[in-house]
């Protein structure tokens, strides 16, 4: 048989097979947004530390990836976006896929401990036990708010980064996990109403399917109104400023517009143009995340070379 037939299931998993077994898409935003969460603390860190937690925060991220795939291999086998990640491909054994995920999970968090500071370690610990079994476990097959809840796991790396710098916690990394929790739900819910087939093949619980279509446009709109005010918050704390404030306008003008269009329309014209309106808001919204931490690093740079404004309320 020539290598062209040969099936996903009968080759052997290569490097990029655990790479992929580790989220790389997912860890690239826990990354930056830990490392925003870093760099504009007010304690200075020593760029050998810095790098450290910041490979470390990303390898419990990966390990937290792992875990996932490892328990949702069989709803990840029957959905179209999903099947051929390397546990339902048959790359990856699912024993493998636990191993390495607890390896990893006790390397990051032992070593970022060693490298930063206990407060930094057990947010850590706390983000991958929250993602890997009270999200992937418990809520995401038996509630249609997993979305909602689960949030919070990717919310907690820039609080992770700034624990890092400083040993704790504030308002304003407070502010930037509450960034990142409320921007989840509309994010995630715009990706389910053109992809509602996966989710009902697979028996996921998400809104679309136990609620219908209109229920989640509601909540798109809903959760959009409720994000704006916490968006625009952190431009009125030390970490924010005039360029944060002027970013943070654009882009909440465009998502609260994108989830009126969403909420506006019924099925028929969804259909018809292909779910175009929510396609456009769910690539808005991975926009949106990235230029609002984007802003805030501006801002820390700025800051950095005596120019900034940070607290100019």
């Amino acid at each position: 048989m020539s290598d062209t037939h040969i099936s996903d299931f009968d080759r052997e998993a290569g490097f990029g097979d655990y790479f992929a077994l580790l989220k790389p898409r997912v860890m690239s935003l826990v990354i930056f947004t830990a490392l925003v969460g870093l760099l504009v603390a007010p304690v200075p860190v020593h760029p050998v530390v810095g790098l450290c937690s910041i490979l470390f925060i990303a390898i419990g991220a990966g390990a937290s990836g792992a875990l996932n795939m490892w328990y949702d291999a069989d709803i990840d086998a029957v959905m179209k976006r999903t099947a051929k990640r390397p546990v339902p491909a048959g790359r990856i054994a699912a024993e493998e896929a636990l191993a390495l995920g607890v390896a990893l999970s006790g390397m990051a968090v032992v070593m970022l401990a060693l490298a930063s500071n206990l407060v930094a370690a057990g947010l850590l610990a706390f983000t991958i036990f929250f993602y890997a079994v009270i999200y992937t476990v418990f809520l995401k097959r038996s509630t249609p708010q997993n979305i909602v809840i689960g949030g919070a796991a990717g919310a907690f790396p820039p609080m992770i980064g700034w624990a890092v710098a400083t040993g704790g916690v504030s308002v304003e990394s407070a502010l930037m996990f509450a960034l990142i929790f409320m921007w989840t739900p509309p994010h995630f819910w715009a990706l389910a109403l053109f992809m509602k087939s996966d989710y009902d093949v697979a028996r996921v619980p998400m809104l679309t399917v136990t609620h219908g279509r209109r229920v989640t446009r509601n909540h798109i709109l809903g959760y959009t109104i409720c994000l704006v005010p916490v968006a625009l918050g952190i431009a009125f704390t030390s970490i924010g400023g005039p360029v944060y404030l002027a970013v943070s306008l654009v882009l909440n003008a465009l998502f609260l517009k994108g989830a009126w269009t969403v909420w506006r329309r019924g099925e028929d014209a969804a259909t018809a143009d292909g779910y175009r309106a929510e396609k456009k808001l769910f690539r808005l919204s991975l926009s949106y995340l990235f230029l609002h931490f984007g802003a805030l690093l501006v801002e820390s740079t700025l800051r950095g070379f005596g120019l900034g404004m940070g607290g100019w309320w």
